[in-house]
């Protein structure tokens, strides 16, 4: 599964664990295709069918940021009353917000009082939320 946003022009691309940096990109966040350094011709694709493909997993985060797929599966939580649990992040025109259930909570600050990916809880605000 590859992460939307995950691919960028210049970024860094791990083929079997040997960083190559993307210098095309084209196709969709869903379906990306990618040019990189090293592979000029289909040739060359085709050599690397098989390969495994990574990207750098904190690159490009700042802090505060968080991988939608880290968030997935989180349980969340409004004090002590379980909310549910995120089944996916969806990208809204103002923000992002967790799809918990039929709710949409923004990740904003003001609905948002913390994320504990290692320990799998996000704590929101559900007054905020209106909920």
């Amino acid at each position: 599964m590859t992460r939307p946003g995950a691919f960028v022009l210049g970024g860094t691309v791990l083929l079997d664990g040997e960083a190559r940096t993307v210098e095309r990109l084209a196709g969709t966040a869903e379906r990306p295709i990618l040019r990189v350094t090293g592979c000029s011709s289909r040739a060359d694709a085709e050599a690397l069918r098989g390969t495994s493909l990574a990207v750098p997993g904190a690159e490009g985060l700042d802090e505060g940021e968080f991988w939608a797929s880290d968030l997935e599966g989180c349980l969340v939580v409004d004090g002590s009353r379980e909310v549910g649990v995120v089944s996916r992040m969806i990208a809204l025109p103002s923000c992002e917000a967790l799809e918990v259930g039929d709710l949409l909570i923004p990740m904003v600050g003001d609905a948002i009082r913390s994320i504990d990916v290692a320990g799998r809880r996000i704590d929101v605000d559900m007054g905020f939320v209106g909920a």
